[in-house]
């Protein structure tokens, strides 16, 4: 919520959801690149001939089945992603999850967490990092730890996935610690909420 009776100016900051898919490409490249060389050159000996043989005989009934099983891990990892964001607002917000919406953008096929409360900006960008944290970052660094490869596709997969939410953090760069952000309702993107002198 608001503090006090200030007056407040907005200044939007967004994108259509069209417009955020082609740009969040732009941190996908970056994040492939990096995850999949470190990987590769801690775990060489995973990709020796003898070895993807067998890694094959051992997941074959996965690999008959993986595009359901990608299929379902995707829809269901769409919604913690997006569940992700809310529950961390929820926590910062006066009113809890009663400030948190959720839905689609069908004409894009991209699901969305709306918060409607106004946040400081290390709340607002705790909540749009926890979900490529969570579901992306971590498992992947887990998996490169470990040399478990399918944990570590798990957590390349949705650092990919919250390619989107790393361009919102991009697009905060500039403002200060101090600022107050909305989330935008209907765009992908926010209002920096900046004090009118009386």
């Amino acid at each position: 919520m608001l503090p006090g009776n200030e007056k407040f100016r907005k200044i939007e900051r967004s994108m259509t959801a069209a417009e955020a898919n082609v740009r969040a490409l732009v941190f996908m490249l970056p994040i492939v690149l990096i995850y999949v060389t470190t990987y590769a050159f801690i775990w060489s000996e995973q990709f020796s001939a003898e070895n993807l043989r067998e890694l094959i005989q051992t997941h074959r009934t996965l690999l008959m089945f993986s595009p359901l099983v990608m299929m379902g891990v995707f829809v269901l990892g769409a919604v913690v992603h997006e569940l992700l964001h809310g529950l961390t607002w929820a926590a910062f917000c006066e009113n809890g999850l009663k400030s948190i919406q959720y839905g689609v953008y069908w004409k894009v096929l991209t699901p969305y967490c709306h918060c409607k409360e106004v946040l400081p900006l290390k709340h607002y960008a705790i909540g749009g990092m926890m979900p490529g944290l969570v579901m992306g970052f971590l498992p992947a660094l887990a998996g490169i730890a470990t040399g478990h490869f399918l944990l570590f596709l798990f957590g390349l997969f949705f650092s990919m996935a919250a390619a989107g939410d790393l361009l919102i953090l991009w697009m905060l760069r500039h403002q200060h610690s101090t600022d107050l952000i909305q989330d935008h309702p209907d765009k992908i993107g926010y209002f920096v909420l900046i004090p009118v002198a009386p």
